[in-house]
């Protein structure tokens, strides 16, 4: 609900700070004291149209800010969560702020962070009805009708498994599209793809082959470098007669070994390990000579492999080593477009099952649609001949659209519609009334609606244009009852209805250094005793008026 306005420098209101309630709130005073700029302040802050008039003469900008107190589970706070607009008590109020310059210029706050004015409609949609105002805002807002009357009646499950079947169909029709597509594409592709598997499974490639390959390449592109190497090698050894030469000093020592009393002991073992390192170096020689030995065609052979794997990689546009990865791929494509058929048809019979179940919850949806507003419509027509419309009649228009309008809503379109006197055609609400007229139409629906589908604040204004006596206490007797579930303001000239209210303020002006201000008062006791009973006679109260007053108060 409406906790409280904040308004500075807007119209001739410098000023003003109004906390509300809960229940009926009514705001009274004379004609020209402002109230009705009370109603485009709260307009500004729901995100309605800014218009630089508002701001007042000679102030360089005006301020609106509307503090809402909300359950956790208010729609509001999923729009804020979508938005990323972050809260930082997450059951807190939510405060909407807009700023107007006298450039035109707006700007708009929720909870101090900026957003933008199309955020702060769709919040002010969900946190306020104000009627006889704004033409498109609450009841007059084509777009929510469809789910108003599904709250009325008690259709939000039905609806909700209609759009589970609506996102079922969808995904179903995008899977067998997707498919269809790529069946198509494959099928253009179906003979290289033959090709391209055939020429692959005869290459045979192995993921690491090319390294390996590439690595025998350049050796055996070396070995007649390192031929030459280990010849010469060879030849030193051999030429030096290296082996001779430590065998003769190791028997010249050993003759006399015993003699040196084992000081030659070290150099024997030293020339006996010569001479073994000698023999194995040597058999390492041969065994290196033996290695480099190869089929004279090998690398012709290597190069061929090698060269045939790198020109198709680049065929194909891929490294050599993901040939293999490749052929797996192309293969499964090849199965793919061989199974395709079988697969299409699955997919067509699930897409055909969903569109058959989502039709078929859709039309009954539109059926239990249809009956829910006639009944909506006679409750509402019942409504009229209190409120002074008995000529008029209220009507709800559930239509059939086209499919590419099929959606998570359903098959319907849903329309309050209204006509303001027989004969005549219905029209939508805005364009049949006007004024007092289109307040009551939106107070009978809202009274036979109670609270489903509404704002947790309704706003009235000119409910009560042109009507009197009886037809008065009846709008008052319909928004006392409204109130015992949201929260209701209206703007009202009948003492009637001011008499019903749980707070009541007086809009007033006030000058002073030739300036004209309008402020609130909330009224209590004597103080409303007198403003009704000014209501009821006008400039000059009488006694009558004010015994009048106290009766009407005392039967509220």
């Amino acid at each position: 609900m409406l906790r409280a306005l904040s308004i500075r420098r807007i119209v001739i209101v410098d000023a003003l700070d109004i906390e509300f309630g809960e229940g009926l709130t009514v705001l009274t005073g004379e004609t020209g004291a402002g109230k009705s700029i009370l109603l485009d302040s709260l307009g500004l802050a729901l995100g309605e149209r800014a218009d630089s008039g508002l701001v007042q003469s000679g102030a360089s900008d005006a301020r609106v800010v509307a503090e809402f107190d909300v359950p956790p589970d208010h729609p509001a706070r999923a729009i804020l969560a979508e938005a990323e607009v972050e809260m930082e008590d997450a059951d807190g109020p939510i405060l909407l702020r807009r700023t107007l310059g006298a450039d035109g210029r707006s700007r708009a706050f929720v909870n101090d962070q900026p957003v933008t004015a199309g955020l702060l409609r769709r919040l002010g949609d969900v946190l306020a009805e104000v009627h006889g105002q704004f033409e498109q805002h609450g009841l007059l807002n084509p777009g929510r009708h469809r789910k108003i009357l599904d709250e009325a009646g008690s259709l939000a499950a039905k609806a909700a498994t209609v759009a589970k079947l609506w996102e079922a169909l969808r995904a179903a029709t995008e899977t067998l599209e997707a498919d269809r597509k790529a069946a198509e594409d494959a099928r253009r592709d179906e003979e290289f793809l033959r090709h391209a598997v055939a020429e692959l499974e005869k290459l045979g490639p192995d993921q690491d082959e090319e390294n390996a390959l590439a690595d025998r390449r350049a050796f055996l592109m070396s070995r007649s470098r390192l031929g030459e190497a280990l010849k010469t090698a060879i030849s030193a050894i051999d030429g030096s007669d290296a082996a001779g030469a430590i065998r003769k000093g190791e028997r010249a020592l050993a003759r006399v070994a015993e003699a040196a009393e084992g000081r030659f002991d070290g150099a024997l073992q030293a020339l006996e390990r010569a001479g073994i390192e000698l023999d194995e170096a040597q058999s390492a020689l041969d065994a290196a000579g033996d290695s480099l030995d190869a089929d004279p065609v090998e690398l012709e052979s290597v190069e061929e492999r090698l060269f045939e794997l790198r020109d198709i990689a680049r065929k194909h546009n891929v490294a050599p080593t993901a040939l293999a990865d490749l052929l797996i791929k192309l293969t499964a494509d090849l199965d793919a477009i061989e199974q395709s058929d079988s697969r299409l048809a699955e997919l067509e019979a699930t897409a055909k099952a969903a569109r058959i179940a989502y039709i078929d919850a859709a039309e009954a949806l539109s059926e239990n649609r249809t009956k829910a507003a006639r009944r909506l419509e006679k409750a509402a027509m019942a409504e009229l001949p209190p409120l002074k419309l008995e000529q008029a009649a209220l009507g709800v228009d559930v239509a059939m659209v086209e499919e590419s309008e099929w959606g998570p809503s359903g098959m319907d379109r849903v329309r309050f519609q209204a006509r303001a006197n027989p004969g005549q055609a219905f029209g939508p609400l805005h364009k049949v009334a006007s004024g007092g007229e289109l307040a009551r139409f939106a107070l009978a629906l809202r009274v036979v609606l109670a609270a489903k589908g509404a704002a947790g604040t309704l706003v009235f204004d000119e409910v009560d244009s042109g009507i009197g006596g009886a037809t008065a206490a009846a709008v008052g007797e319909r928004l006392k009852r409204l109130s015992a579930g949201v929260q209701v303001l209206v703007v009202t000239h009948s003492p009637q209805v001011a008499a019903l209210g749980a707070r009541h303020f007086r809009v007033e002006k006030a000058e002073a250094d030739g300036r004209v201000t309008t402020g609130t008062r909330r009224l209590e006791g004597p103080a409303r005793q007198e403003e009704i009973a000014r209501m009821l006679s006008g400039a000059e109260v009488t006694e009558e008026a004010r015994a009048q007053a106290a009766r009407l108060m005392d039967k509220a």
